[in-house]
């Protein structure tokens, strides 16, 4: 007779990766979400302090594995439970902003949905720490990163309204 324990290793390997297909997905929506963007962007009035555009693949690839691995830590101790509902929340917010600011240029309402997707980034660290601190800490520089954006968010929206 099979126990949870021992298909723990292969049902917490198939967590891992779809936690990662989740990341992977919200990731691709936002990629689709800049293409052919590159132009437009560039003409916004921007701050000086803004990052140059190649920083922003390699800091959200760090960011999206970082963010899948929280996920997976919680699933591990929770399975698939109401622990895992900001996260979903904050993956949705997430995958939508890029299609806003770019794709749709509406940066006015990608400013107010960046908010929201800050406030559920700190409802999923909360609710995280409480089930795991590592889980909560490997959010730590997403919401730092998106405390930046929200800021740069704003001060493209207005430079440019």
């Amino acid at each position: 007779m099979s126990t949870w324990t021992e298909h723990r290793p292969v049902r917490s390997a198939a967590a891992l990766a779809i936690n990662l297909a989740a990341v992977a997905a919200a990731a691709l929506i936002g990629a689709l979400g800049v293409q052919g963007t590159t132009e437009r962007y560039a003409e916004l009035q921007q701050p000086s302090w803004a990052p140059p555009s190649w920083l922003f693949g390699p800091v959200w690839t760090v960011l999206y594995v970082m963010i899948a691995i929280s996920g997976w830590l919680v699933w591990r101790r929770t399975g698939w439970s109401k622990e895992l509902i900001p996260y979903a929340v904050h993956l949705v917010l997430n995958a939508i902003w890029t299609p806003l600011f770019f794709g749709a240029d509406a940066i006015g309402l990608a400013l107010i949905e960046i908010v929201v997707l800050w406030a559920a980034i700190a409802w999923t660290v909360v609710t995280f720490r409480q089930v795991s601190r590592p889980a909560a800490a490997l959010l730590l520089p997403y919401w730092a990163w998106t405390t930046f954006a929200t800021a740069l968010n704003a001060t493209i929206w207005w430079l440019n309204r």
